[in-house]
């Protein structure tokens, strides 16, 4: 009860050395590989989402945009198995970290502007300045849409921090609330915990959703640009 409760969010470390690349490299261990010809059934459903999944996210690609298939399959797979380690008990979740998801999306929406002047620059300039805008109009339009461009990495980075902030922060706190009245009043201790499971199976369901969002807006960034 007197944990701190942001104490969940310090990165951890180890020997006074930060452990934060570690817990980035486990999550890739932990998706199953099979050396044989016929694969079980784990490996085949994997296999069937991530075809699933790179099949609806490439839909709107050009050859060049479809390039980046194995990227963004990877970072999907990343972001979606780093977000569910992170709910299990007395772990650390990578993607709370603002900074970790900076560097995630400012590579990638640069890598797709950049592709995007390097092969349609006339219609990439074009998007600066909508057609038919007034005269007196166009300096400013062209400041917003340049704002509006540079911030796109920075609403990809927040969107994740925050969605997957919060649901920690509500499950600590119904999680606390739930070991608070279970001395008190048992009939309450039991709907606070079932409120908790069904919080926590939000929270899965969020973990994978917003793994998709991030993985999605990144792609639909590629699409203008290719």
């Amino acid at each position: 009860m007197n944990e701190n409760l942001f104490a969940s969010f310090i990165a951890p470390t180890i020997l006074g050395l930060p452990a934060t690349v570690l817990i980035i490299l486990f999550p890739p261990l932990l998706i199953p590989t099979s050396k044989y010809l016929i694969n079980n059934r784990l490996i085949t459903t994997q296999q069937w989402l991530i075809k699933l999944t790179s099949k609806q996210m490439m839909a709107m690609h050009n050859t060049k945009g479809r390039t980046w298939s194995l990227m963004l399959v990877s970072l999907i797979i990343f972001i979606a198995t780093t977000n569910l380690l992170g709910l299990l008990p007395h772990s650390f979740t990578p993607t709370t970290q603002l900074s970790m998801n900076l560097a995630m999306a400012i590579p990638l929406w640069a890598g797709a502007v950049i592709v995007g002047f390097r092969s349609k620059i006339k219609n990439a300039l074009a998007h600066f300045l909508p057609q038919g805008t007034p005269t007196p109009l166009i300096p400013m339009l062209v400041i917003i849409e340049t704002i509006s461009l540079l911030i796109q990495p920075m609403a990809l980075a927040v969107r994740l921090t925050a969605n997957i902030t919060a649901g920690h922060l509500l499950m600590h706190l119904i999680g606390s609330a739930t070991l608070a009245m279970s001395t008190i009043n048992l009939p309450s201790t039991l709907i606070i915990f079932t409120i908790l499971i069904l919080l926590t199976i939000l929270e899965i369901a969020v973990a994978l959703i917003q793994a998709y969002v991030f993985t999605l807006l990144v792609s639909l960034y590629l699409h203008d640009n290719t």
